[in-house]
């Protein structure tokens, strides 16, 4: 590319060179696709288009509004959902519009303890949503898998009005209709983030939750895919018209969830950004995209077998997903120290939190590796031995900077056959 700032371009070449040498092993990130690279660029990135489709404020929008209209036929194919919104501007912001729509103040949420897995925008005591819902939270078990009986007493207790399913950091498929039949015991919305892991869901590979009597789920459209950061929220049950305050009832989540993206949290879509998840989710309905999604997995599964050999713990000992966690809490070195090490070698992981993690929050017990960004470039189950074998003696010799030295210079070179 070339642009009159040469400052930022500098640093744009600079990133793709850090990028193309090293290899990318943080579970939510990718690499975008040209076609979806070239979109957002696109005069879509001109147009205001306040409202939803076919009853936008602003004229001009007969372009806009089958675009749009074209986004969310495409996602409510693929997830098999009567509705799907697409303005949602992250996976937070997503969250959080789903709590407004379905949610009044002091009402009660049932959801994964962050140290258990869960994530900030599930309810952390430190976001602002905290202060106005009230967050409850299951754990897992002692050998990490998840507790159904105590998600069952805690809901029979609290009475939440939403049960919150999926974790940021775990290898393992949920038991969806466990949690859907507990919603259902105390009239709760079964309510799914489904962000790391929709890809699988989208190739047939792992359960739909909507398949399993879920009300609604979100996904980010950047971790696992080749997209960038955006969100789409998908339901059951059939649209009312969305110009009128819905009832509340749980037919009309559809409408309230319209609503509670706009004008209750958010305002003007990015039409540019709308542009590409477009395009995006025609890739997703390719067989290439398919391909790619089962590769990962293998890759996953043949990272950990590989780990299992050279005696690293793993967490639930084996994946069900792209995600590893390694398990370094009866080590002498922390994930800190792994990161370093690593990051000197130009592999990029990522920390995790542990339960009951006796290590402070930036330096805790575990690394989550994900196969995503690689198998984008296509390396395959010999390469994922390799590169475990380049992460073991990383971690090895982190102490010896001239071996990191050298290390280094394998991993670009390995690096170098794989482009992005």
């Amino acid at each position: 590319m070339s642009i009159k700032d040469t400052e930022v371009e500098n640093l744009i070449l600079w990133e793709e060179k850090r990028q193309q040498e090293g290899i990318e092993l943080i579970a939510s990130e990718n690499y975008q696709s040209k076609d979806v690279l070239a979109v957002q660029s696109s005069v879509f990135a001109n147009k205001y288009a306040e409202w939803y489709p076919w009853k936008r404020y602003y004229w001009g929008q007969e372009f806009t509004d089958k675009l749009e209209s074209l986004a969310i036929q495409r996602a409510k194919k693929i997830f098999h959902s009567d509705h799907a919104n697409v303005q949602a501007l992250s996976g937070a912001a997503a969250n959080n519009c789903f709590y407004s729509a379905v949610m009044n103040p002091w009402d009660n949420i049932l959801w994964l303890e962050m140290w258990h897995w869960g994530h900030l925008t599930h309810g952390s005591p430190v976001t602002f949503f905290s202060k106005i819902f009230n967050f409850y939270w299951y754990t897992t078990k002692e050998d990490w898998s998840i507790d159904y009986e105590q998600i069952r007493t805690l809901a029979h207790k609290y009475q939440p009005k939403v049960i919150l399913a999926w974790f940021s950091a775990y290898p393992r498929e949920l038991d969806y209709e466990k949690f859907v039949e507990i919603a259902h015991e105390i009239w709760a919305i079964a309510y799914a983030d489904i962000s790391h892991i929709w890809w699988f869901i989208a190739a047939g590979l792992l359960k739909n939750p909507l398949d399993y009597g879920f009300h609604a789920m979100m996904t980010t459209t950047h971790k696992s895919l080749r997209w960038p950061r955006w969100s789409i929220i998908l339901s059951k049950w059939i649209v009312s018209n969305p110009l009128k305050k819905p009832e509340d009832t749980i037919e009309n989540l559809p409408t309230r969830i319209d609503r509670a993206v706009f004008p209750w949290m958010q305002w003007w879509p990015h039409m540019n950004t709308i542009a590409w998840i477009t395009v995006a989710l025609k890739e997703v309905e390719s067989e290439d995209f398919k391909n790619y999604a089962k590769q990962a997995l293998i890759n996953a599964q043949v990272m950990a077998e590989e780990f299992l050999k050279r005696w690293y713990k793993l967490v639930t000992w084996w994946t069900d997903n792209h995600m590893i966690i390694l398990d370094l809490s009866d080590k002498s070195y922390n994930w800190a120290d792994v990161e370093n090490a690593l990051d000197k070698i130009g592999i990029s992981v990522s920390k995790s939190l542990i339960p009951n993690d006796t290590r402070p929050p930036f330096r805790p017990s575990w690394v989550r590796i994900g196969t995503p960004a690689m198998t984008t470039r296509w390396v395959k189950e010999n390469d994922i031995k390799k590169i475990v074998e380049f992460i073991d003696k990383g971690i090895i010799e982190r102490d010896n900077n001239k071996a990191l030295e050298n290390l280094k210079g394998e991993v670009k070179e390995f690096s170098m056959n794989f482009l992005m």
